[in-house]
Order: structure tokens, then C-alpha cells, then sequence
């Protein structure tokens, strides 16, 4: 069992011993850490209360971390709006609507359901900044809270309308066209993971005028099948959505910030592509920069080139993709996993502006999915890994293959990022173990698979393993 201390939360498996796992009395330490970080950013002249958002996916161990979590803040004079069942991009448009100093989603997002995690955002909604995230830790390691008197609790108000808020808020994008999308007659099955995706994706889609055909779309946190929504985990929604003939299939994450498609063939659109999709609609309409993590498709680079952009690649990470999309003024960008950042919208990523942006985009063309994925870059994934004794110098071998390939584009913000002309490789070290992790991308699947092989071969000749 494990339990994960990091600057942007706390992540864990629930129950065993504490320090170990995701106890009662973890999230309660790090909700503390939270509230007391908070609070300790405050001007000493502020009379008011502080305001903090809360949120929660449906995963089973919610209702107990949720209750802890909200009255550990209650208990250091916090007011609390408090969501209930709701989405990780819910969350996040919420805390500067209500005007609140921070927020915290009650999500493990794509991890199973033995996992939970309190993930942390400032007062825009955006995950914390990595120095927040040091000074939150330390104040949890030394137990520096200092609760309210009797007279001083907070108070809890519990506002269930946000799913709906943000559907309006999604909807009322100017370049999000439900009449031209309903005049289309879509038909769209909807896995939903059994968590809050069962519930606001379909809303939406009936909002839009789609047929929505449900799958794992009740609230109840059994995951039917592993959360990642990766191909091999979508046999069941690939199968309906043929077995309907249907127009395609939509996927997210128990959090609903990861967005996947099926296409009318039954096969995956591919995470990849969500982004690349999204991002030719919004460039097609409002030309610009984009920006996605470095582990992610070269596909989003050509569709920008095509649209006469600049792309820009960041730091794996969605703190460090929002931070170059705000230096380099993108109108979209996001990660790879189905990530989709629109800052028209909000800076995190969500899934709801993906599927609004698709089906709109959609609604254009007079082509199926499987059409309009065809006509983009054709690009393959490989991802490895190399497991290293601990007396093995990671940053060692990663300098090494710099040098080695130093004629090439080479971007080391992030480990080591080789760009060659026709394919890239990413190499990144594990900060919890001896591991290097390898990326490939090239135009079938046979050549990143092989440069994988290549890349790792020369790894352990200079290990000399």
C-alpha cells in the first residue's frame, strides 16, 4: 500500500497504518497543512473568513475523506462550499466564481478505486505553484496548526448546482455551437467509469441535442474496468459503440479531466489526438499559439505550423503546461493523455470543453470520426522503461546520451528530450526510484518501437548493465 507526498497533493491507498497509506489521520494532517498554508498567506489586516471549495469524484471512499477533509477546515475557521459529487474542471471554475481562496478536489483521478488523493488549487482555480506545494509539505511534516476557538468555526454551505454552472459556462463559449451540433442528429455512447462523468457528460450531451447511449454511467465508484482510459482497457465502449453504430464514443477519467474517443469503427481515436482535434477547431476560428507537455504527439506541432502558429513544448506536468501557455499567450493547449487546456474557458484541463469543441468541429465536417482522424499527422507511440540498480548515476546516463546525440535538437528542461527529423525521444528519470523512463514517437508503430529498442541498448552499454 502506498501513500504519495508531492507539491500538488497527497495521494494514497486507503486504510493500513498511518503514514503508510491514506488514513483518516493523513487526510486530516494534510488538510490541516492545507487550511494552515492558507491562512498563513493572509495579510494580518484581513477581517473576513477564509473560503476554501470541495469537491469530490464518486469513488467509495469519498464520502469519508470528503467529511474529514471538510471539517478539518471547519476546525481552523475555514468556510466551506462545499459541491458534493462533482468534477476535478468543476472544481476548478468554481473557486473564483464563488470568490474563495482555494479548493481541493477529492479525486485519485485515473487511479483504481483502492486510491484517493486531495488534489490542491490556489484562488484562480489552477494547481499550486511548486513553491506553495514545499511550504505545504513542511507545515504538514511539523504539525504547525493552530485550529479556531468554538466561537471561530467555519461554516459549510452546499451548493449541488456547479454541475450545471458548468455545463451553462461550457455552452456559452463563442466557439461552441450546440444549434449547428444538434441539427446533426449525433449519436454518442458515454462511458463514464461509474464516477461524476456518468452524470455531466450526458447532461451536456443532451444539452447539445446528441443522443447519448450510456455505459458505466452510475455514480457508485465500482470501476467496471481499470479508470486509465487506455485501449486496452475499452473492449466494452469500442464494441457498443459499432453494436449502436453509433457516431462515436466518448471516455473520461473517474475526475473528468482526461478525455478519450472512440471512432464509428469501433477503434480508438487516441488520447494523442483529443488535443490535435480540439486545437484544429479553435485554430481554424481563432489562430494562435499552442502549447502541449514534451512527452506528447508531434501531431499538435504540425497541426499549429498548418494553421500558422507556434508550438511550444513545456515540461511534463499540467502546472508547467499552464505556465508556458501564459508566457507564450496560447489559446489551447494541454497534455497528451486527453488533457484539454482552453484558457476562453479556464486554465485546467476539462473534459466537458473538449467534447463541446469536438462536437462542434464536427458539426462542419462532412466526415465520420474515423475520417477526420485519418486526415490528421499519422504518428506512434512507444513507452518504456529501464529499472536501474540504486548505485547507478541516473543523471549521469542522461548527460551521457545529451553528449551522444548533442548534434541533434536537444531540450533538457524536463530530462532529455532528442528531436531528429523524422521521430523524438523523451528520457526521464523517476524522482522516487531508479528508473528511466523512454518515449518514443515515430510514423508507424514498428519505428518507435525499434527506436525504443535502440535508445535503450545504448542506455545500458553506458550503465554497463
Amino acid at each position: 500500500m502506498t501513500l504519495i507526498k508531492s507539491i500538488s497533493g497527497i495521494r494514497g491507498t486507503i486504510g493500513g497504518k498511518v503514514g503508510d497509506n491514506l488514513t483518516p489521520v493523513d487526510a486530516v494532517k494534510f488538510a490541516s497543512a492545507y487550511g494552515t498554508f492558507l491562512k498563513n498567506s493572509q495579510p494580518s489586516t484581513r477581517n473576513s473568513k477564509l473560503k476554501v471549495v470541495i469537491g469530490r469524484d464518486a469513488r467509495i471512499s469519498g464520502p469519508m475523506i470528503h467529511n474529514l477533509v471538510v471539517n478539518t477546515l471547519v476546525g481552523l475557521g475555514i468556510d466551506v462550499i462545499d459541491l458534493g459529487l462533482s468534477t476535478t474542471p468543476t472544481v476548478e471554475i468554481a473557486v473564483p466564481l464563488e470568490q474563495a481562496d482555494g479548493g481541493i478536489i477529492l479525486t485519485a483521478s485515473h487511479n483504481p478505486k483502492q486510491w484517493n488523493a486531495l488534489k490542491l488549487l490556489n484562488a484562480k482555480g489552477e494547481f499550486l505553484s511548486g513553491a506553495a506545494g514545499e511550504m505545504i509539505l513542511e507545515i504538514a511534516e511539523a504539525e504547525a496548526f493552530d485550529f479556531s476557538n468554538v466561537d471561530s468555526l467555519g461554516e459549510i454551505t452546499v451548493n449541488d448546482a456547479y454541475m450545471d454552472i458548468h455545463i451553462d459556462e461550457v455552452l456559452n463559449l463563442p466557439l461552441v455551437d450546440a444549434e449547428a451540433v444538434a441539427k446533426r442528429k449525433f449519436k454518442v455512447v458515454v462511458d463514464g467509469v461509474n464516477s461524476s462523468g456518468g452524470i455531466i457528460i450526458p447532461k451536456l450531451l443532451e444539452q447539445m441535442g446528441v443522443e447519448c447511449v450510456k455505459l458505466y454511467c452510475e455514480p457508485n465508484g465500482h470501476f467496471p474496468h481499470n479508470p486509465e482510459p487506455l485501449k486496452e482497457h475499452l473492449g466494452d465502449i469500442c464494441k457498443l459503440v459499432v453494436e449502436e453504430k453509433a457516431d462515436f464514443g466518448i471516455v473520461v477519467d473517474p475526475d473528468v479531466d482526461r478525455l478519450a474517443f472512440i471512432s464509428n469503427d469501433g477503434e480508438m481515436f487516441g488520447e494523442e489526438y483529443t488535443l490535435v482535434a480540439c486545437a484544429d477547431y479553435v485554430l481554424s476560428k481563432t489562430p494562435g499559439n499552442t502549447v502541449s507537455n514534451m512527452s506528447s504527439s508531434r501531431a499538435l506541432r504540425d497541426i499549429t505550423n498548418k494553421h500558422n502558429g507556434n508550438y511550444q513544448a513545456s515540461a511534463v506536468g499540467e502546472v508547467n503546461v499552464v505556465e508556458l501557455m501564459k508566457k507564450t499567450n496560447a489559446i489551447i493547449g494541454g497534455e497528451g493523455n486527453g488533457g484539454i487546456i482552453y484558457p476562453e474557458s479556464h486554465y485546467g484541463r476539462d473534459s466537458l470543453v473538449g467534447v463541446a469543441l469536438f462536437l462542434t468541429h464536427l458539426a462542419t465536417l462532412e466526415m465520420t470520426v474515423a475520417e477526420l482522424r485519418a486526415s490528421y499527422p499519422q504518428y506512434y507511440m512507444s513507452k518504456n522503461k529501464i529499472e536501474l540498480t540504486p548505485q547507478i548515476d541516473v543523471d549521469a546516463i542522461l548527460v551521457a546520451m545529451t553528449e551522444k546525440y548533442k548534434n541533434e535538437e536537444i531540450n533538457t528542461i524536463d530530462g532529455v528530450k532528442i528531436d531528429f527529423a523524422e521521430n523524438w525521444v523523451h528520457l526521464r528519470k523517476s524522482n522516487t526510484e531508479p528508473i528511466i523512463r523512454i518515449y518514443t514517437e515515430a510514423q508507424t508503430q514498428e519505428l518507435a518501437d525499434a527506436l525504443a529498442l535502440k535508445i535503450m541498448d545504448e542506455i545500458k552499454a553506458v550503465a554497463e548493465i
